[in-house]
């Protein structure tokens, strides 16, 4: 899949909120003062006597008690329920920055407005909405994410659309679009996501920032509650048998042969058709961009790109994802070349849910459908490593993709790729779901490896995946930079690169799928100033 470049960021609030206005009326009491009016008044004396009679006792009554009055109003509280949608943390400055554990319980299921970012570089992106496959003309009526903005405030809400699908085909119901003119930014956007009952961590953390306003998503950790298991019952004791019948003696025969109790688990080898089988190089990855925009290549110079990928003796090809009309390009060039291909469903999505633009790359697998070039399923490039989700999100995604694409007639082996160090944290949640182990070994990025030992480094590296999950692992990504910053022993160069190579194919090229075909001088040199560097083609 096509890395986005580098990082600053919009970013959608999610927000409510409800406007309450009382009036109240005063009434006041209007005096009106009369002008004094001019009258002749004759003059007359006033005679006053006091008269004084018998004592007279008033007899006073008890206080009265005092009284209450009751008044019982009624005051309506709406709750909401806290859930554990991606945080979005933007850091506006360089430094170290720390968070406490978050944890959160959701108790019905529920269905929100969740962040999620996307980096991009110059010109108009669409993003968001939902996908949908028709295969007839069809109204489809789903929930989409939708923003306003009122007095500066951005606010996400879930609505129901309806939407009419004329012809058969692919649409994306609801999405949005954004220019954009810097080198590269983060887009944060909405997706509708469902949470199930359960409990939900965000992990403490700290960050050390190198950029100025850094945009991170971070997700929380957990998942559904399982259902209760029923408890086991206790087996009803056997009735005793009845004694056998007596039998004269059998005439000698041939030993039995011994029955196939279980059918063993599939081991994908090389010699099944998933690795070299004896030779020192057989898959390389590609993507159909263009070298100097990273747009995508015409068929014409994608078939150009198989043609020379066969002709340096490679027998398959890794894709990553099924944008740029990569599976009818590359599909159609490989069979015609007589190569096989490693499918991919590219992750991106906060939570690695089974929506969006995952949902959609599994419906294009599932209508393309010739799984008979097809010698792996990688479901995910990095995904956990790339902060996207955690080992059980990506495990339910996996999950997921293989019941689909196996129900739609694929039959072989499935896995994702990450680098070792998640395999040895998250192997325990992820090896249940995947075949054999998929890593991702670039030795460069080890400051202790040189040219020389990359081979030794690489074997060690899958040797560790291989004992985590007890399968076999390959590495699904290996390579070396031409251009670039040396990391401590691991310098770049054409010839260290063909060094690197060599050692590499040598001690474990059958297991490798070597990184990558092509120039990719689109892509951010990042700090190692290596990234658009790692075309392979000149070492072989």
């Amino acid at each position: 899949m096509k890395a986005s470049v580098a990082a600053v960021a919009a970013v959608a609030g999610v927000a409510n909120a409800a406007a309450h206005a009382h009036n109240h009326r005063r009434a006041h009491d209007m005096f009106a003062r009369r002008a004094g009016l001019e009258s002749c008044v004759p003059e007359c004396t006033t005679v006053w006597e006091t008269f004084y009679g018998e004592p007279t006792f008033i007899e006073h009554g008890p206080e009265p008690e005092p009284t209450t009055t009751e008044i019982q109003t009624q005051v309506q509280t709406e709750i909401v329920d806290i859930l554990p949608t991606p945080e979005v943390e933007i850091f506006p400055t360089p430094g170290t920055y720390s968070w406490d554990a978050t944890t959160i319980t959701v108790t019905e299921s529920t269905t929100v407005c969740a962040a999620t970012a996307t980096k991009v570089g110059p010109g108009t992106h669409t993003f968001g909405g939902v996908t949908t496959v028709v295969e007839t003309s069809t109204t489809v009526v789903c929930p989409i994410a939708t923003e306003t903005t009122v007095d500066g405030v951005i606010t996400s809400t879930i609505v129901e659309t309806t939407y009419v699908c004329p012809t058969p085909g692919t649409y994306t119901i609801g999405a949005s679009s954004s220019t954009v003119t810097v080198d590269e930014t983060v887009i944060v956007y909405p997706v509708a996501t469902s949470y199930e009952p359960g409990t939900y961590t965000r992990p403490a953390a700290t960050v050390t920032v190198t950029a100025t306003n850094y945009v991170t998503v971070c997700p929380f950790e957990g998942g559904p509650t399982p259902a209760p298991q029923p408890e086991p019952q206790p087996e009803p004791e056997p009735e005793p048998a009845p004694a056998p019948a007596p039998q004269k003696p059998a005439e000698e025969a041939p030993a039995p042969t011994t029955a196939e109790t279980s059918k063993p688990t599939q081991e994908w080898t090389a010699s099944t058709g998933l690795g070299g089988n004896g030779k020192d190089h057989w898959a390389i990855t590609y993507t159909p961009y263009t070298e100097d925009a990273g747009l995508c290549k015409s068929r014409d110079e994608v078939f150009a790109d198989i043609r020379n990928i066969k002709s340096l003796g490679f027998d398959t090809v890794r894709i990553y994802s099924t944008d740029c009309d990569t599976l009818a390009n590359v599909g159609d060039a490989a069979e015609a070349e007589g190569l096989k291909i490693i499918i991919g469903v590219f992750v991106k999505e906060a939570g690695c849910g089974y929506s969006g633009v995952h949902k959609q790359q599994v419906e294009e697998l599932v209508a393309w459908g010739k799984w008979h070039l097809v010698s792996l399923a990688v479901i995910g490039n990095e995904a956990i490593f790339g902060g996207h989700c955690n080992a059980g999100q990506l495990k339910g995604l996996i999950d997921t993709c293989k019941s689909i694409i196996a129900g739609a007639g694929y039959t072989g082996p499935f896995t994702t790729a990450e680098t070792v160090d998640v395999w040895q944290r998250d192997g325990s949640v992820l090896c249940d779901s995947i075949d054999i182990g998929g890593a991702n070994t670039h030795p460069y990025f080890n400051a202790n490896t040189s040219p020389s030992a990359a081979g030794t480094f690489v074997r060690g590296q899958l040797d560790i995946v291989a004992k985590i999950c007890g399968k076999r692992s390959i590495s699904l990504e290996c390579g070396w930079p031409t251009q670039g910053n040396c990391n401590g022993a691991a310098c770049p160069g054409v010839a260290e690169q063909a060094e690197a190579i060599g050692s590499i194919r040598s001690s474990c090229g059958e297991d490798v799928v070597f990184f990558t075909y092509g120039k990719a001088f689109w892509k951010d040199p990042t700090s190692c100033g290596c990234e658009p560097y790692f075309n392979v083609e000149g070492a072989f």
